[in-house]
């Protein structure tokens, strides 16, 4: 699924939920909606390793899910600014410790999206590249769902 080229035709800016909505579907991407829920769900493929996505926009917060090559849940992590210098912090909810790879991510997220994240993670530990294109393919589709901070 070569999803780069369709994601970058679709602009949140400039259609309605529905038509992005649909513009997803067409890609084999699930988008609902639940009241205040968004729901998102995808998956892509990398180096011949199947890496399924959920996301969860909350009112406030941001819950995503990476699999790798299962639905097992993996570790979870919560990650939020905090005071007094606005940085990021993270901990480890279930499973793992702080310096696995969910955390990284985590924190990441936050800094590029400024939303506090709640994220579940079965990545393996000893996967850099993987870890890398997980983040990435996640970071684009908070992006495409317009879940990204401004630049101003």
């Amino acid at each position: 699924m070569n999803s780069d080229r369709a994601m970058s035709t679709v602009s949140p800016a400039s259609t309605t939920n529905d038509d992005i909505a649909n513009g997803f579907q067409n890609l084999g991407i699930s988008i609902s909606n639940v009241n205040d829920l968004q729901i998102t769900c995808f998956s892509d493929v990398f180096n011949d390793t199947t890496l399924h996505f959920q996301i969860i926009r909350l009112p406030k917060q941001i819950y995503a899910w990476i699999g790798c090559d299962s639905a097992k849940f993996g570790h979870l992590y919560a990650a939020a600014r905090t005071r007094p210098n606005n940085t990021v912090s993270v901990s480890s909810l279930l499973g793992g410790n702080s310096d696995n790879t969910g955390s990284g991510i985590a924190r990441r997220i936050v800094i590029k999206t400024g939303v506090p994240l709640t994220l579940a993670c079965n990545i393996p530990k000893d996967s850099p590249m993987l870890e890398a294109a997980a983040e990435k393919k996640l970071v684009q589709m908070l992006n495409a769902l317009g879940y990204t901070k401004s630049k101003h």
